[in-house]
């Protein structure tokens, strides 16, 4: 079992298309321990050149409310009034920490992105 380290994008893109064909392997066999290897080394290379930032709030809320079939009445009790909801899904108002508790709770929305300061010109730090 010959494994070396994925030091371009070339090593990278031949790993993938190895475990592609290594998917159906089952776990504990031989090929299963070689996926398992093959993926941690994608998982490293992934973390350090093609980083992943987390999506700001409003992203992230319109996210979840796609995903769970969610509308704006379903904010109302987290985030307060009807036209509260327009406004921060408008990027008018900025979330208050007891709307950023809410929605973490609530909806399962990660702290991590509802903290984010938004790039947007006119919001608030929140």
């Amino acid at each position: 079992m010959e494994i070396r380290p994925i030091k371009t994008e070339t090593d990278y893109e031949a790993t993938l298309k190895e475990i592609e064909g290594l998917m159906a392997a089952a776990g504990g066999s031989p090929e299963g321990d070689r996926l398992d290897v093959l993926v941690t080394l994608v998982e490293a290379y992934e973390r350090d050149h093609y980083p992943m930032d987390f999506p700001d709030p409003v992203e992230a809320i319109k996210f979840r409310m796609e995903q769970q079939g969610l509308t704006v009445d379903d904010l109302v009790p987290v985030i307060g009034r009807k036209n509260r909801v327009y406004e921060i899904l408008a990027r008018k108002r900025p979330l208050t920490l007891r709307m950023i508790e809410g929605l973490h709770e609530t909806f399962a929305i990660p702290a991590e992105s509802l903290l984010k300061h938004s790039t947007h010109r006119g919001s608030h730090a929140a």
